[in-house]
C-alpha cells in the first residue's frame, strides 16, 4: 500500500480443509524473524493442536535498524498510515486468501511487536477480537525515541500521554480484551509498562480477582483477572516474579526465550 510492502510468513494447520478457522497475528521484537519467533514461543504447534493460522509478518532492517517495530512514532500509532496500515494489510490479505472467521482475529507480540499489537489493538478494534501485549508498552506510551527510551528504562509515560491524536485513536467505548505478561525483572522495557497497557483499558465497571501460583520447578506468578459484569475475563496480567525480558515459556530453539514458564503461547 501507500506505507510500503512487509514480507510474512504463515502458519496453515495440517486440520484446514476449507473451514473458517481463527487467525493469529505475532509480531516480533528487535533483532527476531519469523521463523525465530515461531521457533520460540512454538506458536505454531499450538496451532495444530487448536486448528488455527498463525501469521508472521516481518520487519526488516531497512525499516528500523534493529528490526523492531516503529511503535513509538506518530506516523506508526494511526489507522490508515504506516506499519499499523501494513500489519492490518497481512491480516486482510489472509482473511481473502484463505477461509478465516472475522470474529476469531487475534494479534499479540514481544517487546516492541508487542507494543505495536498494543497500537493494532486501539487503532483496529474492529479488525481483532483481543490482543496480547508480552514485555511491551502501551499505545502512545512515546511519540519520538527519546520518550521511547524513557518509558523502556523508567516505566514513564510522555507528558503529552492521552493528549492529541493518540487519544481519539483510544476513545473507543469498547474495550479489546488484552491479556499482558511482564517480567519483574525485565530491565529492557520496564515493568510499569505492563501495569500502563491494563490501565489504559480498565474501566470502574470491571471486577478484579488475583491469584498467585508457581510453576513446578519454574516462576512464581501473579495472574490479575478483570472481569465484567457478566463474569468473562476482558483484562489479564501475568507479572512473572524473577522473569527478564523473555518469552514466558518459550524455546530455546528462538531468542528471547524463558523456559521457566508459565506458557504465555498456551495461555494466549
Amino acid at each position: 500500500n501507500p506505507a510500503g510492502t512487509r514480507a510474512y510468513k504463515l502458519y496453515i494447520p495440517s486440520g484446514y480443509h476449507g473451514q473458517a478457522l481463527p487467525l493469529v497475528v505475532m509480531l516480533h521484537g528487535g533483532t527476531q524473524s519469523p521463523d525465530d519467533f515461531a521457533a520460540g514461543t512454538r506458536m505454531n504447534l499450538i496451532a495444530e493442536e487448536r486448528t488455527c493460522f498463525v501469521v508472521y509478518p516481518a520487519q526488516p532492517s531497512e525499516a528500523n535498524a534493529a528490526k523492531c517495530w516503529n511503535w513509538f512514532r506518530p506516523s506508526d500509532q494511526r489507522r490508515g498510515q504506516g506499519e499499523p496500515s501494513l500489519i492490518a494489510g497481512i491480516t486482510r490479505q489472509v482473511m481473502r486468501d484463505y477461509s478465516v472467521d472475522p470474529q476469531r482475529v487475534y494479534i499479540g507480540g514481544l517487546s516492541a511487536g508487542a507494543a505495536a499489537a498494543a497500537v493494532m489493538g486501539a487503532t483496529y478494534p474492529d479488525v481483532y477480537a483481543a490482543i496480547g501485549v508480552h514485555s511491551g508498552l502501551a499505545c502512545g506510551a512515546a511519540n519520538d525515541l527519546p520518550s521511547a527510551f524513557t518509558a523502556m528504562r523508567q516505566g514513564d509515560l510522555p507528558t503529552s500521554y492521552g493528549s492529541g491524536d493518540v487519544s481519539t485513536v483510544l476513545g473507543h467505548e469498547a474495550i479489546v480484551p488484552t491479556i499482558v505478561f511482564h517480567g519483574d525483572r525485565d530491565n529492557t522495557v520496564h515493568p510499569h509498562n505492563g501495569d500502563h497497557v491494563i490501565a489504559q483499558k480498565r474501566t470502574t465497571k470491571l471486577q478484579r480477582n488475583v491469584h498467585r501460583g508457581r510453576v513446578p520447578g519454574g516462576h512464581a506468578y501473579t495472574r490479575t483477572i478483570h472481569t465484567d459484569a457478566r463474569g468473562r475475563a476482558i483484562l489479564e496480567h501475568w507479572e512473572i516474579h524473577g522473569a527478564g525480558h523473555a518469552w514466558s515459556g518459550g524455546s530455546p530453539a528462538g531468542s528471547y526465550t524463558d523456559p521457566r514458564g508459565p506458557d504465555a503461547a498456551r495461555e494466549m
